[in-house]
């Protein structure tokens, strides 16, 4: 999904001219990248080292679905419901990551966390673990204002004439 000119494949004829040259940015590109960070796909990219670059400590870097890199927390398996959504990432057969984001885990489902989840270097403030949660206060509050309002109004105009 991120590397898609390895993809590309010349084409025949007088419409070879027309393939944008190598290195031109696809449209999706910004869309994975966005998703990338959204997920948390923001470890150091090769050649690079897996350091992390908030406390140094090195992680397991894998690659995702959207080319960016992610870095896990090394040697540890957890069950899924114990991480926060958003924060359960699988390895596939290929070894490519992905993030289930928020969909409920499978009962006796195991899941990799971001190294990010468990870094020294951040607060847990600086990392939102609970980003769903955030998305439920903020439409509570909305909700609550909405409700304020309500008893505000008068329920019937006044008559006025």
């Amino acid at each position: 999904m991120g590397d898609h000119d390895d993809d590309l494949i010349p084409l025949p004829g007088p419409d070879g001219h027309r393939q944008a040259p190598p290195g031109t940015p696809a449209p999706w590109v910004h869309t994975d990248r966005a998703q990338a960070v959204f997920d948390g796909a923001t470890g150091p990219e090769p050649p690079a080292p897996p350091l992390c670059p908030d406390c140094g400590l090195a992680g397991e870097r894998r690659r995702t679905y959207t080319g960016q890199h992610v870095l896990l927390e090394p040697r540890l398996i957890v069950p899924s419901h114990l991480a926060p959504g958003g924060h359960r990432w699988h390895i596939d057969t290929c070894g490519t990551a992905w993030n289930s984001g928020l969909d409920e885990p499978r009962p006796g489902e195991t899941c990799r966390i971001p190294h990010q989840l468990a870094c020294p270097g951040l607060t847990l403030d600086e990392i939102k673990p609970w980003r769903w949660l955030t998305v439920v206060r903020d439409h509570n509050t909305a909700l609550a204002h909405r409700r304020a309002d309500e008893g505000r109004r008068p329920r019937l105009l006044p008559e006025t004439g």
